[in-house]
């Protein structure tokens, strides 16, 4: 970890602002549980007492929906490096074009007259990439307290997801007086693992995640690593209002329960 953190030139700046995470209700993206279903119903995690026992099952239930994820991403990778080498031999095909469209709308980045372009690529390349199973698993286990939270029994949220129109989640029973988000029900725990690769890939909120994960392969650093886990969590102040306290506290996570990263 020492090693990348030398690496990394990027200057964080804390934003006072606060940014939660929302669902799309207009979001058409094709889901990875089109392709497959990872992820079956969950194990009761709250009648589990054993601490490791409850982690490893908890690791385990949820790491095939991430594999899934990170197997959707690096097809797509290989569609865009070869979109690239067409792009850079001036011979962009009707097939790279209609690829291209698609995953625009996949990633939410536009494609100026329908067309190929090298600031179209180069947004693209940052924004389709894998996520180190540590990281997703350590915000899963910190945001759905372990798979026991309400949001993650009756609603298959594992990661704190927002939405906005009524009816369209759980109501949370703290929620602030003039507040109208609820959280985001979904139809299954690998339509919620879905969810939070694409926000975390699209959102303007983790563009400094992104730029991260892009320096580390750039450097030829393994991007699927515990390294990168904790690296990419400097990317997250966003993600909750608490921030820096937060990030930190992801970063405990991972260090803490390492012994379960190397095993895998």
């Amino acid at each position: 970890m020492r090693k990348i953190l030398a690496l990394l030139t990027v200057v964080l700046i804390a934003s006072c602002s606060v940014y939660y995470v929302k669902q799309h209700e207009s979001d058409t993206v094709e889901m990875s549980v089109n392709s497959g279903q990872a992820v079956s119903d969950a194990p009761d995690f709250s009648a589990i007492s054993n601490v490791t026992e409850k982690k490893q099952s908890f690791f385990s239930y949820l790491k095939p929906g991430i594999e899934l994820e990170n197997a959707r991403i690096v097809k797509e990778r290989k569609t865009l490096k070869r979109i690239q080498t067409h792009f850079d031999q001036n011979n962009v095909t009707t097939k790279d074009k209609q690829d291209a469209k698609h995953l625009a709308s996949l990633y939410k980045v536009d494609m100026n007259d329908n067309k190929v372009t090298a600031k179209w690529l180069s947004v693209m390349q940052r924004r389709v990439d894998v996520l180190p199973p540590a990281l997703v698993l350590t915000q899963a286990a910190n945001e759905s307290a372990w798979g026991t939270s309400r949001f993650a029994v009756e609603g298959n949220n594992y990661f704190g997801q927002w939405c906005y129109s009524k009816g369209c989640g759980l109501v949370p029973l703290a929620r602030q007086e003039g507040m109208t988000h609820e959280v985001a029900k979904f139809r299954s725990v690998q339509e919620s693992i879905h969810r939070y690769f694409m926000n975390v890939n699209r959102n303007a909120a983790y563009y400094e995640l992104r730029k991260i994960r892009q320096q580390l392969r750039q450097q030829e650093q393994d991007l699927l690593s515990t390294d990168t886990a904790e690296a990419l969590t400097q990317g997250l102040l966003k993600y909750s209002e608490r921030g820096a306290d937060y990030v930190t506290d992801l970063q405990t996570m991972i260090r803490h329960n390492e012994t379960y990263w190397q095993s895998e």
